[in-house]
């Protein structure tokens, strides 16, 4: 056999680069099967391409290069989406919480690994400060809960900002030491550079901001001159002896208010750091683990043991000694130290000047175990925060009891109706005329997507004669319509593109009937479009005239009246019963079921509505049962990370195609908090799969137990 081994490590840029972007590409396919989060699994493919582990790329420039980039991204996507306002409105707390947070796990540290673990004292300082900062890599979670404005957030958000400016600040004075400076000298310098550099920043680079923005408004020129902005700040962070990502982090401060989050800019900016930078950053970081020294003895787990302990620990107990100090209920405190516990970059970024600090010639202060602890422990805090920080905010949201307010419903309605096949054209239509408010006398939008391909301009024509026959009917109606063909290469983003170029409020759609076609559930693209859109998506089969329905039966999961989107479908539904004059039927829990009596009886007293007590999901079978040919069965679902999501949810589909085959239904995804639609985090899933791997290996098992028993009975 010939020796593949010659040809590996890569060296060659192009190809580097080319599997650099297939580990990009699928990582997130495969960490979505097994429901780990991409984080981790960029990092585990940098250690199984890298020296120490299959040895397939060589760490090149390249690496060096993005790592660094994708570093100050971090950072400066850190610094860009920060709530300011709220940063100002606690300045006084979020200065004690920020002392608390980087002082506290500092000396747990500092201490232990001295006693305990035999540390040298540099080592053990570096290894303090490292404990001592924190990334906001769980930050996105409380976006999607709408908590940006919180306390909790707000101490957070400010306390990472003086944390990692201390730590970078004691790394600057040891790295000082080590090269010969720490005097008197050297001090005043220091604090001479800091001030310039702090004056550059807040008296230079707004007024240059304002200037730019308002003389040129091309996109790419904007673009270029935000990352010139902050690899300015980080080379002078550099210039004065602190690192490059603390400068980042400045910039995106100082960049916040010019740049919004929802615009243009704010969305290249993001997609190009999320796609490329930041990937390139976690890969090159797992390179660097070294998988030898793993297995060379139990002193690296001893290590990884202590590190994530103090790591989180001492986060912890300064996060609920500042929830004590300033009398936060204890949910607030959870929402703290999920916020503050991950490490990532500043923890990289202070192991690697400690991997440059000789302490004997050719002997450096960070070796090989301190190098793969530091690294190892990344990953298991910010797991640690990510699943933190997720149960702490809905439990927040929660104790709040925030529930909606039933005075009014929302005036920004806009429906979008994307069609497809003739057959469900009118029918979606015929709903969205019954669930549109008439007062508002706002038209409908329908919307043809066509495939990018040779039989477009056929196609082209079939969507134009489609929408125009709609376009009659709802003349019909006395309802407006714009009307679309767009091309795009892909349903889903075609979709989302017109939604927000037309400013929808919710989208009305087919679902999915043509098995020939693809035999999921969900179809092509229904699955991305609900992920990937934080805007109410009802999705309806109808087996028979809308107008013959007798009856509407909803289920209702538990907290649903906790959702952002709740009142939303509860008025388009009722709406749908009242113009239908049928009977509507809410199975949900006993105080939703009383929310929703008393939001009927203020608005809607007409509409004949009753009320039995669902008290689990798992119910659903039952309720088939009692299903006629002129009923129609509404499931109100929820995204995956929401409040009244549940894992009973994957089994919708199977569950519909088994005791609802035949029978007129609806799947109404609400409203979301969060902009899922254009942003994109990597503490985010950017991929979703209908079936996990452990279902699929779980559903083998059980078919081949099934195989064996039979076997075994002829035997």
């Amino acid at each position: 056999m010939p020796d593949v081994t010659q040809y590996f490590p890569i060296s060659n840029p192009t190809l580097i680069f080319f599997v650099v972007l297939c580990i990009i590409l699928f990582a997130p396919i495969i960490m979505g099967k097994l429901r780990i989060p991409h984080i981790v699994g960029m990092v585990l493919a940098g250690v199984i391409v890298g020296e120490y582990g299959l040895n397939i790329l060589e760490r090149d420039d390249s690496f060096e290069l993005f790592g660094k980039v994708g570093m100050y991204y971090i950072m400066f996507l850190a610094g860009l989406e920060m709530d300011m306002e709220s940063m100002r409105k606690s300045k006084n707390h979020f200065i004690i919480f920020g002392l608390l947070t980087a002082l506290v796990p500092f000396v747990i540290t500092y201490f232990i690994a001295l006693w305990l673990m035999g540390y040298t004292h540099p080592a053990a300082f570096l290894l303090g400060c490292i404990m001592a900062s924190n990334t906001l890599v769980a930050y996105p979670i409380v976006c999607r809960y709408g908590l940006q404005q919180h306390p909790a957030s707000a101490l957070s958000v400010g306390s990472t900002m003086i944390a990692l400016t201390i730590s970078l600040t004691a790394i600057a004075a040891l790295a000082a030491k080590f090269t010969g400076g720490g005097g008197v000298g050297f001090w005043l310098v220091f604090i001479m550079k800091i001030t310039v550099f702090c004056l550059v920043l807040i008296l230079l680079i707004p007024r240059a901001t304002r200037w730019f923005l308002h003389r040129y408004s091309d996109a790419v020129m904007q673009f270029i001159f935000v990352l010139a902005v902050m690899f300015l700040s980080a080379a002078m962070a550099e210039l004065a002896n602190l690192e490059g990502i603390l400068g980042a982090f400045l910039s995106g401060l100082i960049l916040n208010r010019y740049i919004p989050s929802l615009s243009p800019l704010m969305n290249r900016i993001e997609f190009i750091g999320n796609a490329l930078f930041i990937p390139y950053f976690l890969i090159g970081v797992g390179m660097l683990i070294n998988m030898h020294v793993l297995f060379q003895g139990g002193s690296i787990v001893w290590v990884v043991l202590f590190m994530v302990f103090v790591g989180t620990f001492g986060k912890a107990l300064a996060a609920y000694l500042a929830c004590l100090q300033f009398r936060l209920p204890l949910s607030s405190g959870h929402l703290m130290c999920g916020l503050t516990t991950a490490h990532a970059a500043g923890a990289i970024a202070m192991v690697m000047v400690g991997m440059r600090l000789e302490t004997a010639p050719g002997v450096f202060l960070v070796n090989d175990e301190m190098l793969n602890g530091v690294v190892i422990m990344i990953l298991f805090t910010c797991i640690i925060s990510s699943v933190i920080t997720e149960r702490a905010s809905k439990h927040i949201v929660l104790s709040d009891s925030a529930r909606p307010n039933t005075s009014k419903s929302q005036d920004d309605e806009k429906i979008l109706i994307p069609v497809k096949y003739p057959e469900l054209a009118e029918g979606l239509l015929n709903v969205a005329v019954m669930m549109r408010n008439a007062k508002l006398n706002r038209g409908l939008v329908a919307l043809n997507i066509v495939y990018d391909d040779h039989n477009r301009q056929e196609n082209q024509e079939r969507g134009r004669q489609l929408l125009d026959n709609l376009v009659k009917i709802a003349s019909g109606y006395d309802v407006r319509m714009q009307t679309q063909v767009r091309i795009a290469a892909n349903i889903a983003n075609g979709i989302k593109h017109a939604f927000k170029e037309y400013d929808a409020s919710e989208i009305i759609m087919g679902l999915h009937i043509h098995k020939e076609i693809s035999p999921k559930f969900w179809g092509e693209f229904a699955q991305s479009l609900y992920n990937g859109l934080n805007r109410q998506i009802i999705f309806v089969r109808l087996k028979q005239p809308l107008n013959t329905l007798r009856c509407i039966k909803v289920a209702v999961p538990s907290r649903a009246e906790f959702e952002a989107g709740f009142i939303r479908w509860l008025e388009r539904l009722l709406r749908l019963a009242g113009n239908l004059d049928c009977r509507i039927l809410f199975y949900a829990r006993h105080d939703c079921n009383e929310l929703i009596a008393d939001y009927v009886r203020a608005l809607h007293p007409s509409v004949r509505s009753e009320y039995e007590t669902m008290e689990h999901w798992n119910e659903l079978p039952h309720l088939a049962s009692h299903m006629n040919d002129d009923h129609l069965m509404v499931f109100v679902t929820s995204r995956k990370g929401n409040i009244s999501y549940k894992t009973a949810f994957e089994k919708l589909p199977k569950e519909i195609e088994h005791f609802y085959a035949g029978k007129s239904l609806m799947i109404v995804f609400p409203d979301q908090l969060g902009d899922r639609m254009d942003a994109m985090t990597f503490a985010e899933p950017q991929h979703q799969e209908e079936k996990s791997a452990y279902q699929g290996m779980m559903e083998w098992f059980r078919k081949w137990k099934r195989k064996w028993k039979k076997i075994s009975k002829h035997i």
